[in-house]
């Protein structure tokens, strides 16, 4: 039975579209956000519907399509009702109503296409449109910088994704991403691998979802876009930044067997997460520090999406979505985030061996494997692979880090533990993902990745006037310089018309 979309869903990116027509004819600021809003509202009521209509339904619906609408509804109708309020006073608000709605049905046509040329069509219109909200503050050189770097990266991206359509179409012999995947399946029946083209076309895809991500090389854009509105902000990197984890999801039965897509993936996200979390570690501002927080959390949907652990990867992106859009819209409590980081500044520092400790008692909470055991005993039909439970080992350990406190963080560390099982339920059912395992090289080089960042932030906490903080600190400041040839790219393409330019290494601003 084909996967198909409730007809109501299919009309998302038409609520947004046809707003802008009357938006673009009126004068009154009024009628304009009044316009936009009831998109909002009818975007959200319409998927809700849909979701009901699919629960009573008994064609195959596409479930990961459904979700992702329902997560694109739901950005959508907050983001569009607080830029109302934050933009109160400022001129010129009509054009950001018109960019806004552009971008929305552009990323509502991606998240619901089931035809790749579509897809790949609006994926690059929605970078057009975003660059209208980056620079909608025109008269500040680095808004223009760094809207030039978005803009380069996201054209690198597009002729990634036009030589991997023509590969992808000319195998497939239909542009339908059914068509198309059903044809890799056939091959793999057939021939037990993938030939060079379609080999060629994952890694040319997991190229575009590399520069679209904002991972290295081209990372800098997401770290230095502070000139933008907030709501602006929220929108990149809870909405357009995770459609590369989307494009991910979506091709995963070709991915699963196309192993140089998948090392790249593991090498360059896990590089990202690594080098993000390390700078942000240095961070003051709250916007620079959840900007990085992005990139390393990108970084780390790819590292799973290259691990094949495409359930856990679904659970992050709606999970990071969620939170990074609440976490820019409440930026401006930086009062009350002040005081609680002074409080947990006050607190002693852990010792060493309480950090090791930590670590220590979460790989063995992840030894006895009971969860897991239980998991294969009740459900044998869904595998809960291990390395998912490594990953979320490993990152659920600094939970145990307070001294004092090892119980009641470890209890908590097992009922998150727990609590993704559930989700990872969920996940299977949205996916139904093709059973795939990484290469034994590629989990060993993603957990010695994790394990290494642990360990080096464990020696930087424990001992923050040691030799190794004092080296890595004026490196990490700066990026570790990765930004550096990207800028210097970007700058002869279009020199800076000012003297003002962004200082592409720090992030922060003086």
């Amino acid at each position: 039975m084909p996967i198909t979309l409730p007809p109501l869903v299919e009309l998302l990116p038409w609520i947004y579209a046809l707003a802008l027509f009357p938006t673009s004819l009126l004068q009154t600021r009024e009628r304009c956000w009044l316009l936009a809003r009831s998109a909002g509202y009818l975007g959200l009521s319409l998927v809700l519907a849909a979701w009901l209509q699919a629960a009573f339904d008994e064609q195959n619906n596409d479930r990961l399509g459904l979700a992702m609408a329902g997560l694109v509804s739901l950005l959508a109708f907050v983001i569009i009702d607080y830029s109302r309020r934050y933009l109160e006073g400022e001129p010129e608000q009509r054009r950001y109503v018109l960019a806004l709605l552009s971008t929305l049905a552009a990323v509502a046509t991606v998240v619901i296409s089931t035809d790749l040329l579509l897809l790949i069509g609006a994926w690059s219109f929605s970078s057009l449109c975003l660059y209208q909200l980056l620079t909608f503050y025109r008269d500040r050189p680095q808004a223009l910088v760094v809207a030039n770097k978005k803009f380069l990266a996201s054209r690198l991206a597009d002729i990634c994704l036009l030589l991997c359509t023509g590969l992808l179409v000319h195998a497939g012999g239909d542009s339908t991403i059914a068509v198309i995947l059903e044809d890799v399946n056939n091959r793999l029946q057939v021939n037990g691998q993938l030939g060079w083209d379609l080999q060629l076309a994952a890694l040319l895809l997991a190229l575009a979802v590399i520069f679209k991500s904002a991972q290295l090389p081209v990372h800098g854009w997401l770290i230095q876009v502070m000139e933008a509105p907030t709501p602006v902000s929220a929108l990149l990197h809870a909405g357009l930044v995770n459609l590369g984890g989307f494009v991910l999801l979506r091709f995963a039965p070709l991915f699963s067997a196309a192993v140089p897509a998948q090392s790249l993936l593991v090498l360059v996200g896990g590089l990202t997460a690594v080098v993000a979390a390390l700078v942000m570690m240095t961070r003051i501002s709250i916007k620079v520090r959840l900007a990085w927080s992005t990139c390393a959390q990108m970084g780390m949907m790819l590292l799973e999406c290259g691990q094949g652990l495409y359930e856990l990867a679904l659970v992050h992106l709606l999970a990071h979505s969620l939170y990074k859009a609440h976490a820019f819209l409440a930026a401006g409590e930086t009062v009350a985030t002040a005081r609680l980081h002074a409080l947990q500044a006050a607190m002693p520092l852990p010792r060493l061996t309480d950090l090791l400790c930590a670590l220590l008692l979460a790989s063995l909470a992840l030894a006895l494997a009971l969860l897991q055991g239980v998991w294969t005993w009740q459900l044998p039909a869904h595998q809960l692979p291990l390395m998912a439970l490594a990953i979320l080992a490993i990152g659920l350990a600094p939970w145990c880090l307070r001294r004092g406190q090892v119980l009641q963080r470890l209890s908590m560390f097992a009922l998150l533990l727990a609590a993704y099982m559930l989700w990872h339920q969920a996940a299977t059912w949205i996916l139904a993902p093709p059973p795939t395992e990484a290469p034994l090289l590629l989990q060993g080089l993603a957990l010695l990745l994790f394990v290494g960042l642990y360990m080096a932030q464990a020696l930087i906490l424990a001992r923050p006037q040691g030799a190794l903080a004092q080296r890595l600190y004026p490196s990490a400041f700066a990026g570790f310089y990765l930004d550096e040839y990207f800028t210097r790219l970007t700058f002869r393409l279009w020199p800076a018309r000012s003297s003002q330019r962004l200082t592409s290494t720090t992030g922060d601003r003086p």
